[in-house]
């Protein structure tokens, strides 16, 4: 089944003393380009996490978000007392001020605050790595939705190329008899004798060099191969975008040997479709 790259997961994990919120956005892009965003504390699970998007996501403009709001008593960062006493002691030597302006300024000096770096707890990893799996199963289903709209305008459009196509087939024997006629005319108006073999000749080859019977075949032949592709279990729009090529390549034929302005407007009908299906495709899984 077709997928949107297009997309967005969310999951909240409660824990005693923090909560920890995780998002997942995609968007297209012809490989996966993945952006991780989590506390430092964290970052040893950096390559782990982005193994696991890879595997499930596979391809898109990805940023995964981990986000901890500290909800208890619990906290890395610590006062420096020392230091920022220190401060407050030059700063008064500087400048006369309330104390605590003087704190505030202290504060914000280099080493006031300290940092401790946690070590991971293994328990509190794995209920992580589940919230993970959840967000990845939202993104997902929110792929799986797009890809469902993005099926049914494929449908459509193939639909109305083929409907283009059948109208072009119709068209094709006025068409012919349009070329011969104008090569007869031609011939009549110089108002000279020809070799009637010859000129049966002359025409046989201008009606072979502008006949697109093969083309009319090879596309209907594309626009069946499309739809089975899309609606085969493995569908994905790396494949759907290399058989679009080869429907352009035929409509394009097509146009360059109709030499018919009925037709030629069709053609033109029928690359305006295709070019719709080429931006849809951008999207595509």
């Amino acid at each position: 089944m077709i997928q949107s790259m297009t997309g967005y997961g969310k999951s909240v994990l409660q824990l005693p003393t923090k909560k920890i919120t995780i998002e997942l956005k995609s968007l297209n892009s012809k490989n996966l380009d993945l952006n991780v965003r989590m506390p430092s504390m964290y970052r040893a699970k950096e390559l782990d996490i982005r193994k696991l998007i890879a595997k499930h996501l596979v391809r898109g403009k990805v940023d995964f978000s981990l986000y901890v709001e500290v909800t208890g008593e619990d906290t890395s960062s610590k006062i420096n007392k020392t230091i920022v006493k220190e401060y407050i002691k030059q700063l008064k030597e500087v400048v006369d001020g309330d104390a605590t302006e003087l704190l505030k300024m202290a504060v914000r000096l280099p080493d006031a605050i300290i940092t401790e770096r946690d070590e991971i707890d293994e328990n509190e990893w794995s209920s992580i790595q589940s919230e993970i799996n959840k967000a990845l199963d939202h993104i997902k289903s929110y792929r799986e939705d797009e890809g469902a709209s993005l099926k049914q305008d494929f449908e459509s459009r193939i639909a109305t190329l083929r409907d283009l196509l059948n109208q072009v087939i119709k068209m094709d024997p006025e068409r012919i008899d349009g070329v011969r006629a104008r090569l007869e005319k031609g011939i009549a108006d110089i108002k000279e004798k020809v070799d009637e073999n010859r000129f049966e000749q002359e025409l046989v080859y201008y009606i072979e060099k502008f006949d697109i019977t093969e083309e009319k075949v090879r596309l209907d032949n594309h626009l069946d191969y499309f739809v089975s592709s899309l609606n085969s279990k493995d569908s994905n729009g790396k494949k759907l975008g290399f058989i679009s090529q080869e429907i352009g390549r035929e409509i394009n034929t097509i146009g360059s040997k109709s030499n018919y302005a009925p037709m030629q407007k069709l053609v033109v009908q029928m690359k305006d479709e295709l070019e719709k299906i080429k931006e849809q495709m951008l999207n595509a899984l």
